[in-house]
């Protein structure tokens, strides 16, 4: 075959293949046209946002054969969408939406078996289950068994999504996804901040669109990110200028919303990452930063105490934990029930700290199976291989750090890290497999290809041992 006839049929090829591309992207956009309209024709409550949910499942549906996990890469983004979808009674958020979607996605399509250390967390996350189901039966209403379902996916849940993506080769993609959509929410805060600040008004940042979100999740959600580029192992393959400027941008957008829990959450953070690696100059540059942050933190405390105005959030969460104490002491053995403050007119407010809420929800029992939780859950992630598990353990101990003043059982702001430190263990289990490069889905692409060797170029991280 001669030269002009071999670059006509390869020019044929590539027309071929761009034309079912397209194609198949039409037959997306129709699908999730079709699902928007339908959706917005009902009158729902948060119609749009109940559209968009929908339409991103039909388009991860049918990538599913080609890109077998494409409902949970997908969802990644959405974990941080807190608004709600109008479909009744579950009341349920785009975020839970997503988790619901990716989990039935892992749990059908991800590699089995388990590694051990996931094991361990699952069966920790089990342990404080069971403690808490004394509760739902002792308290025999809706929102308690819903939620008690509800508590395990945003945990063991979330850790079998991100293990599924992380030992199908995704890690890389599915980390970038989300620190890419907690950039955008960062860059929506430091444009708002900065409209606010003109005015004179320094007070703190509150999202409004695309969606409202509240200060203390916006500070809390980036801080994960922010964990996760600061770290920026090898494996991930990541430009580090890039990752420093994604890491300045996230930090910004956390001081512009003043959140006193994500600082605090992230000092201790980048403590521990500091601790986990050798002490180096930029390790103890970090550390001189954090300085800073903690003055501002104390500063920011000592104005609310001095002010001695009994409605700032102070001395609010001062009468509410006495409010919340009174409360608990009526049953303290079960607890009232798992949101208990949906029928509870005395107390009609979700207790602002971790153990508190578990105490007056689940009672003593519901509290010693929460604590056996996360002693575990950070023993059995500290003892991971650092080049993983350091991410892993630096965001669920932010978290854990940041239920200590405020709010813990929110959807988003529970379930990302975890799924976080899924992606972590589930990359770790695949390179000790000896499965590293390409994802999955390349292989089903191009079955020949497991018979290349990877090049260099193609493989996401460089082996260090």
């Amino acid at each position: 075959m001669g030269s002009t006839s071999l670059r006509a049929q390869l020019w044929r090829d590539r027309l071929a293949e761009w034309w079912a591309g397209l194609w198949r992207w039409v037959l997306l956009a129709a699908a999730a046209a079709a699902a928007a309209y339908i959706i917005l024709n009902q009158g729902l409550e948060n119609a749009t946002m109940t559209a968009f949910a929908l339409a991103g499942l039909v388009i991860g549906a049918v990538l599913t054969p080609s890109v077998p996990l494409a409902v949970a890469l997908m969802s990644m983004p959405a974990l941080f969408i807190v608004q709600r979808v109008g479909l009744g009674a579950g009341d349920l958020s785009v975020s839970d939406f997503a988790l619901a979607a990716a989990f039935g996605c892992a749990v059908l399509l991800g590699k089995r078996p388990y590694s051990r250390p996931l094991r361990a967390l699952l069966w920790f996350n089990l342990f404080y289950q069971f403690t808490t189901l004394f509760t739902v039966i002792v308290n025999p209403y809706a929102a308690n068994t819903i939620e008690w379902v509800h508590a395990w996916v945003l945990v063991s849940g979330a850790l079998i999504v991100g293990w599924a993506l992380g030992a199908a080769g995704y890690a890389r993609l599915a980390l970038s996804l989300l620190v890419v959509a907690a950039c955008a929410i960062a860059v929506i805060t430091v444009i708002q901040g900065g409209l606010q600040y003109l005015t004179g008004n320094f007070s703190p940042v509150y999202v409004s669109w695309p969606f409202g979100m509240h200060k203390n999740f916006i500070g809390t959600a980036l801080a994960f990110a922010a964990i996760v580029v600061y770290v920026n192992p090898d494996w991930m393959g990541w430009n580090r200028a890039l990752a420093r400027w994604a890491l300045a941008l996230l930090v910004v957008a956390i001081l512009m919303t003043q959140s006193r829990q994500a600082l605090i959450g992230l000092i201790l953070a980048v403590v521990v990452v500091v601790i986990r690696r050798r002490v180096t100059g930029r390790s103890r540059l970090v550390l001189l930063l954090l300085i800073p942050a903690g003055w501002l933190i104390v500063t920011m405390v000592a104005d609310q105490v001095a002010s001695q105005n009994e409605f700032n959030s102070v001395f609010q969460r001062l009468n509410w934990f006495r409010e919340v104490f009174h409360y608990w002491r009526e049953s303290p053995i079960f607890g009232h029930g798992l949101r208990y403050w949906y029928n509870e007119t005395a107390v009609p407010f979700q207790p602002p700290q971790a153990e508190m809420e578990v105490l007056a929800s689940a009672g003593i029992i519901g509290l010693i199976g929460f604590i056996v939780m996360w002693v575990g859950v950070l023993v059995v992630l500290w003892r991971v291989d650092p080049r993983y598990g350091t991410i892993a353990v630096a965001v669920v101990l932010s978290r854990i750090v940041q239920g200590q003043f405020d709010l813990f059982w929110i959807a988003a702001q529970v379930s990302i890290p975890f799924v976080i430190a899924g992606i972590c263990l589930g990359a770790l289990d695949r390179e000790e497999r000896g499965t590293k490069g390409e994802p999955d889905a390349a292989h089903a692409r191009h079955p020949g290809a497991s018979l290349r060797p990877p090049s260099r170029a193609a493989t996401p991280w460089k082996e260090t041992r």
